[in-house]
């Protein structure tokens, strides 16, 4: 099919029914490229430290700098797949990704790198919506996707446990920028079989594009990121902080004006009309508010304070995999027996409990705790996801599923990256605190190593004598009560999340009664398959 002429509905011949599950299998492998990447630079963070001395504040804008072009150009990348395709949209994600993964193994510098991973986020954006929205749209049946959302989420757990395994093997062995490697010949099998088995699907007509909106978000977030991030280093007053929320907040203003008055917007607010998806939205978001920062903190943890080794550190990151592939899966079962509110409340409150122990080190340094916890914790976030996502998705009609997916995914990266920025900034000021206040330590000493935890193990490496030994005792210390605050307000992000979906996540799907007219369109439910099974 050549790009642009696509059709309005998704192929429904014999070939795409029987091709189903393979046409799922290669989403899932398209699945894996972003999962892997999102750990593996984790476990890369603390050599990324003592090869190219990057700071605290530098090692939260190589999370973030890929999140937030990932979160910003999500909608757009949506709306650029139905209208062009979905298959054409899926093969340059996995090009460009592929590419910026290459430069990014290269780089020679932390700004250059920050650099490349804001590139890999625009690849990231062509590929993950449209996993969704081409999954949507090739499972019709309410009760058959469900169960096809339910293993695309659960794969997503393999990504995370291959990512810190091989970013582990990787680093120990060929150095840190080989761990952005590994991506070309997972994109490559991606690009073949994307090519060979999935069939073009789009709706020109129901894709509009909206520049103008997606540069406001862009520069917004950047603005208010950048504050958050860079105050507490240079200060909550300094002139560059305030002007970054000023300029951010400005146009926040300007793109929700935007939004509501433009003929064509990239974020149709009309969706959240509809309860089922505004409040799954919500609770996504803050849950992966959680989520990014704790396990931003989690790698830096193992190899600064406990001293593990970058594929050991990766080791103990498989619990969660391995809990999140069991959850996923078992969530739409739970659903129909319990309905959706009951099973998301629950799974938030097994994530808030599994993150309150995550603040103590008893718990996190002792190995057979450790491994529950992180096991019950992946279980959590699995039951979850898989429900929130299809009370996402199953709320809108599949012609918009690009969209519709891409809103889905915007609200978890957003709320990622808030969370690195806000949760990583309050761990900063912490850390600064607590370090500062060392009196055992000379203050020449401290001034030079207050920045972060893998800066003040150098110096203090560099020291061989009893104030290198106090500096060493001082930063693990403060990084100790640091993590403590960090994680305790996670935990009251995530009890908040739960609040909120028990009071606005209706517990199961209501089908629509009667023919819908075009307004009904964008707030039309299709039946979740917790109804289809009744």
């Amino acid at each position: 099919m050549v790009s642009g002429t696509t059709t309005d509905a998704p192929p429904t011949g014999d070939q795409t029914e029987t091709r189903r599950w393979w046409i799922l299998g290669t989403l899932c492998v398209c699945l894996i490229v972003i999962g892997v990447d999102n750990t593996i630079l984790n476990v890369a963070l603390p050599s990324i430290v003592r090869k190219l001395g990057a700071s605290g504040s530098e090692l939260q804008w190589m999370v973030d700098a890929y999140t937030i072009v990932f979160a910003c150009l999500l909608l757009t990348a949506g709306s650029l797949g139905d209208r062009y395709g979905r298959k054409h949209a899926l093969s340059f994600g996995l090009v460009w990704f592929g590419a910026c993964s290459a430069f990014a193994s290269q780089a020679s510098s932390p700004g250059m790198l920050i650099f490349a991973r804001a590139l890999m986020g625009i690849g990231g954006a062509f590929i993950f919506p449209t996993t969704l929205s081409i999954l949507t749209n090739t499972f019709r049946d309410p009760n058959e996707r469900a169960r096809a959302i339910g293993i695309w989420a659960g794969v997503a757990g393999i990504g995370i446990a291959v990512g810190p395994l091989a970013g582990g093997l990787l680093v120990e062995h060929f150095g840190w920028g080989s761990v952005f490697l590994v991506n070309l010949p997972i994109c490559a099998a991606a690009f073949v079989l994307t090519r060979l088995l999935i069939p073009n699907s789009g709706s020109r007509a129901e894709a509009p594009l909206d520049p103008v909106g997606a540069l406001l978000s862009i520069i917004g977030l950047v603005g208010v990121l950048y504050a958050i991030i860079e105050g507490p280093n240079i200060g909550w007053s300094a002139t560059g902080v305030v002007g970054g929320f000023a300029l951010g907040l400005v146009f926040l203003a300007a793109f929700a004006w935007w939004e509501t008055h433009t003929a064509h917007p990239m974020l149709d607010v009309r969706f959240f009309r509809n309860p089922r998806f505004s409040a799954a939205s919500a609770t996504i978001t803050m849950t992966y508010f959680a989520l990014f920062a704790s396990t931003f903190l989690l790698t830096q943890y193992f190899q600064f304070i406990l001293g593990y080794s970058p594929l050991k550190a990766g080791l103990m990151l498989t619990p969660v995999a391995i809990g999140l592939m069991v959850g996923s899966p078992t969530a739409p079962r739970l659903v129909l027996r319990h309905g959706t509110k009951r099973v998301v409340v629950a799974g938030l409150l097994v994530i808030a409990a599994c993150m309150a122990c995550y603040g103590s080190n008893t718990i996190m340094s002792s190995f057979t705790l450790g491994f529950v916890v992180r096991l019950i914790y992946g279980m959590g976030m699995g039951i979850t996801t898989a429900p929130v996502t299809e009370s996402i998705m199953g709320s809108l009609p599949p012609e918009r599923a690009g969209v519709g997916s891409a809103v889905n995914d915007t609200t978890r990266q957003t709320g990622g990256a808030l969370g690195v920025a806000i949760l990583g900034s309050i761990f900063a000021a912490r850390y600064h605190q607590v370090i500062d206040a060392a009196h055992s330590v000379p203050s020449a000493l401290l001034h030079q190593a207050r920045d972060s935890i893998g800066h003040s193990l150098e110096v203090a490496a560099r020291h061989r004598d009893p104030s290198g030994a106090a500096l060493r005792v001082a930063a693990r210390q403060a990084f100790l009560s640091s993590m403590r605050v960090t994680y305790t307000c996670a935990v009251v992000i995530v009890l908040f999340a739960a609040s909120f979906a028990a009071k606005f996540l209706p517990a199961r799907a209501a089908p629509m009664e009667g023919p819908l007219d075009a307004d009904d369109t964008a707030t039309a439910l299709f039946v979740g398959a917790e109804n289809a099974a009744r």
